[in-house]
């Protein structure tokens, strides 16, 4: 098994973290191998910004995503510049309030992460609501793998808002919000 993960957006949304979260649910909760690299613009805030993640149950020889077999797109700039790199049959996820796809693509998952995040309390966590949303979808890692990874990588103050937003994302997307 190996799988190549793209999530892409703009900085500020917390993809590069999103990216480690992952990663440490797949490596250390669910004992595949996981290689993570990061890449954003020069700006702190709203530059281009995405992690590249490669998940294998052998060990990786090249770290870096030519073909992602799952994309995140958190931003219209990030589905631009990343869905002609995914592969065909390939799953699309996006914040369908961010992103509006072009044409009918068959493969996509769309949650209104960032509004979700809104009514959380905090924008921030939108990240979270993705990454719950993620695993309901994808499959995999597990919601505990994933919560884990995520109440071992926040800070003590923010873990039950960052649990709630995971929690919220991984409820919509088994409720079928996957259209």
């Amino acid at each position: 098994m190996r799988q190549e993960i793209k999530i892409a957006g703009f900085g500020g949304q917390g993809v590069a973290f999103a990216g480690f979260v992952l990663g440490k649910a797949f490596a250390l909760y669910e004992g595949y191998e996981a290689v993570v690299t990061q890449a954003y613009g020069p700006e702190a805030r709203g530059g281009a910004s995405h992690t590249s993640l490669i998940i294998s149950d052998e060990t990786i020889d090249y770290p870096f995503v030519q073909q992602p077999d799952i994309l995140v797109a958190l931003s219209q700039e990030a589905f631009h510049r990343f869905y002609p790199t995914l592969k065909p049959n390939g799953r699309l996820l996006i914040d369908e309030e961010l992103v509006t796809p072009d044409g009918d693509i068959p493969s996509l998952a769309k949650i209104p992460s960032t509004r979700m995040a809104e009514e959380l309390g905090r924008r921030i966590v939108a990240n979270m609501v993705m990454l719950g949303y993620f695993t309901a979808v994808i499959g995999m890692p597990s919601l505990e793998s994933l919560l884990k990874a995520v109440e071992t990588s926040v800070k003590p103050g923010l873990v039950e808002l960052n649990v709630s937003a995971v929690q919220s994302g991984y409820q919509y997307g088994n409720e079928g919000g996957q259209s």
